[in-house]
């Protein structure tokens, strides 16, 4: 029989990357009873000491060592994304459950050999981003199959800059391949507009680098340049396997504009949603025949003051929902959706360097509306 997590039978947690993201999740984690924190491992073993020392949890003086533990359930790769692929199919092939931060892989290669992977070892593969999961995303989903907007058909994603060299000690892997506001961002807004309409089945895009050289001002920051090496600015068509098309601007060379994130645009009216990066926000509906716009109200509590970034930018809830599917819940955050959404996001750098339209092989449903709370 399966084990079945609980608060009385946590699920035992170890982190592979102890790097700038580590610590929302030690935090996020924190908030679920059916998870436990037992280790952290980094190839700086000065990393993961530190972040065990401020977590109050073991660090292992290698990755290998932490996947050698038969303490440890599941493992939570926050490393690069170059090596999500290797430290994943390694974490499988130790027995563990994965769950990777996004992109799910550099390539998609890459990814369809880690599916293949948990696949043959019969473990659950599960994926960033978790937000969709958060009240915003679940509103507008409940919003759209309620028909407040009537049949969609179209929607537009604007991703712009995250001006990580002004924040980030050393953002160098956002700027090469791997990176980039399609891989880096883009997975924020690809996996809200899979959730609201489904699957994508062909996607033509073009793509550019803006400024060659960026300069870093972060104030404790490691490198004071970085030379650009995959494209900064990205524009794409998405034809939706339901027939709906959507319009997606990734960038990292638009600094300030007046665009919205998320639009909906059906037979009968429109949503616009907040930043899908975070798990809360307002969420609006204008009908044809409405004055102004509603305010809908959240389906599910907000998990924290949606102004408030310590709260929004805590991740968590995606090992959480792969510790409920291995109790036999749906599994939402899935590696399957996350891989759907890397084939649309590299299809866009394909169409712009063939200059044709794409289509796209994979095919997910919906990952299922998050109806409670536990």
């Amino acid at each position: 029989m399966a084990v079945q997590y609980s608060s009385a039978r946590p699920a035992r947690i170890g982190i592979i990357g102890c790097g700038n993201i580590a610590r929302r999740y030690v935090a996020g984690m924190a908030r679920f009873p059916e998870l436990r924190l037992v280790g952290c491992a980094d190839r700086v073993p000065e990393l993961a000491a530190s972040l065990a020392a401020d977590s109050g949890t073991h660090a292992y003086t290698a990755p290998d060592r932490l996947l050698a533990d038969g303490d440890v359930d599941v493992v939570v790769n926050i490393t690069p994304p170059l090596a999500h692929a290797t430290v994943t199919v390694d974490a499988l092939r130790a027995g563990k459950h994965v769950y990777v931060e996004k992109p799910v892989a550099a390539t998609l290669p890459d990814s369809e050999r880690m599916l293949a992977e948990a696949d043959g070892a019969g473990r659950l593969l599960g994926a960033a981003p978790d937000t969709f999961l958060g009240s915003a995303v679940q509103t507008a989903r409940a919003a759209v199959d309620e028909g407040l907007i009537g049949d969609p058909v179209g929607a537009v994603a604007f991703v712009t800059h995250s001006r990580a060299e002004t924040w980030h000690p050393d953002p160098s892997f956002l700027f090469q391949p791997g990176g980039g506001p399609a891989l880096d961002l883009g997975p924020y807004y690809l996996t809200a507009l899979v959730t609201l309409l489904g699957p994508v089945e062909t996607v033509s895009g073009a793509t550019r680098i803006g400024a060659p050289i960026r300069r870093v001002t972060a104030p404790d920051r490691r490198v004071e340049s970085i030379e650009v090496t995959t494209p900064t600015h990205v524009s794409g068509t998405l034809r939706f396997v339901s027939g709906v098309l959507g319009t997606v601007l990734m960038s990292f060379d638009v600094w300030d504009s007046h665009l919205p994130k998320i639009e909906v645009y059906g037979q009968q009216g429109t949503l616009t949603l907040p930043d899908p990066n975070f798990f809360d926000g307002p969420v609006l509906l204008k009908r044809h025949e409405d004055d102004d716009w509603q305010l809908l109200a959240p389906i599910l509590p907000v998990s924290g003051d949606d102004e408030d970034l310590s709260v929004q930018l805590l991740r968590g809830i995606g090992v959480a929902d792969l510790v409920h599917a291995l109790n036999g819940d749906p599994h939402r955050a899935s590696g399957r959706l996350a891989q759907h959404v890397l084939e649309v996001l590299e299809a866009m750098q394909t169409s712009s360097d063939t200059a044709t339209v794409v289509p796209i092989h994979s095919r997910v449903d919906r990952p299922a509306p998050r109806e409670g709370v536990r």
